[in-house]
């Protein structure tokens, strides 16, 4: 399971900020992870609970956003959802797909609490 590596990577990254911008804990994750990505986001909030333990990320609440794969054709420049990356064009049925969403992986805030808050 990839995904306790990925957790455990997210937690270090959390905390390691959280800890330069003086907070006493972190209630807050959002993440981003497309639906091309590889990683199941059930399985992440699970092994996030369990990476987070003892961590000023203990008791954060993890949200994940998982925007829809879009793939463009080389051929007649069609854009279409796409959930695989084998694709073929609905317009022009090239097989010359190239993915322009849906593989994101970030962490796009974090939220922090001070002491006394």
């Amino acid at each position: 399971m990839h995904e306790m590596s990925i957790a455990i990577s997210i937690v270090e990254a959390v905390e390691t900020k959280a800890r330069e911008e003086g907070a006493a804990r972190v209630s807050g994750v959002d993440l981003l992870v497309g639906k091309l990505a590889g990683i199941e986001p059930e399985s992440l909030k699970f092994c996030f609970s369990a990476a987070a333990k003892g961590t000023l990320a203990e008791e954060a609440l993890l949200a994940i956003e998982e925007p829809e794969g879009t793939g463009e054709c080389g051929e007649c420049g069609m854009t279409f959802p796409v959930n695989f990356y084998y694709a073929e064009c609905p317009g022009c049925r090239s097989l010359r797909i190239k993915i322009i969403s849906g593989e994101e992986f970030l962490i796009q805030s974090i939220t922090i609490e001070e002491e006394g808050e």
